[in-house]
């Protein structure tokens, strides 16, 4: 077992940060437990999204060669970066590029943090679910029907230019919006925290997503739509669930 594992064994409700942190946190995974990944800006919300659509999402490793044949062999959309030009109709990991989509029913969505974390997940034995603030409520829901599971969150946060985690606020808040519906039996002191900066924010997630580091970045290059997106908590019921190697949306019951 490795050390992070060992960290918080003791409880059944766990958070730790990236793919080192979600591959501890499911090293004693036993059948039933659960992963849940948060990558507010974008990935989580953006599978939100796509599910509310009914879009079927295949997550894939960040600029992993072979994800056009990959896709391909899916029958299956790729998906672009943000950043990179989209013709019309089509999607890329910002969010709002599948607000109302169309002739979209399956697609590859790669990205760097969430994505990558949940493909590498996939094979762990776990349940994963994809979490963010727009469906964190119903995530819970969905984890309080299923009270003899392990909860282990993920913050996925972000990289710096040399790949080394950079942690990102914006998924402690995630994460946290996630845990407090859980209530407070079984938390690690790491969840604890968690819950107490998503209450910290919690009346405001707009401004503050706005001003974290991560939705400066986002707005600076003209992405506000995006942002906003992401903060609009509580307004999803779609609980996306990684099936084989595609996250299918569920419901929150």
């Amino acid at each position: 077992m490795t050390r992070g594992a060992h960290g918080q064994a003791a409880y059944t409700r766990r958070l730790d940060w990236g793919l080192a942190g979600a591959l501890a946190l499911v090293a004693d995974a036993r059948p039933g437990d659960v992963a849940v990944v948060v990558d507010v800006l974008s990935f989580t919300t953006t599978l939100t999204v796509a599910a509310e659509q009914g879009v079927v999402v295949h997550p894939y490793p960040w600029h992993l060669e072979g994800a056009p044949a990959y896709a391909a062999a899916r029958d299956a959309t790729l998906a672009a970066g943000r950043r990179e030009g989209l013709a019309d109709g089509s999607v890329s990991l910002s969010p709002a590029s599948f607000a109302g989509v169309t002739g979209v029913d399956r697609v590859v969505l790669p990205s760097p943090n969430g994505s990558a974390i949940a493909f590498a997940l996939a094979d762990t034995g776990v349940t994963v679910v994809g979490a963010s603030l727009r469906n964190a409520p119903a995530v819970g829901r969905w984890l309080k029907v299923r009270p003899a599971a392990r909860v282990c969150v993920v913050a996925a946060g972000e990289r710096w230019p040399d790949g080394e985690l950079r942690p990102a606020v914006e998924d402690l808040w995630g994460a946290g919006a996630v845990l407090a519906q859980l209530g407070e039996t079984g938390l690690s002191p790491e969840a604890t925290a968690a819950v107490a900066a998503f209450r910290s924010v919690e009346g405001r997630l707009t401004d503050e997503l706005r001003e974290c580091a991560s939705g400066r970045e986002l707005v600076e290059d003209g992405f506000a739509t995006d942002v906003d997106v992401a903060a609009a908590y509580g307004v999803s019921g779609v609980v996306p669930v990684l099936v084989g190697d595609a996250f299918v949306a569920g419901r929150d019951t």
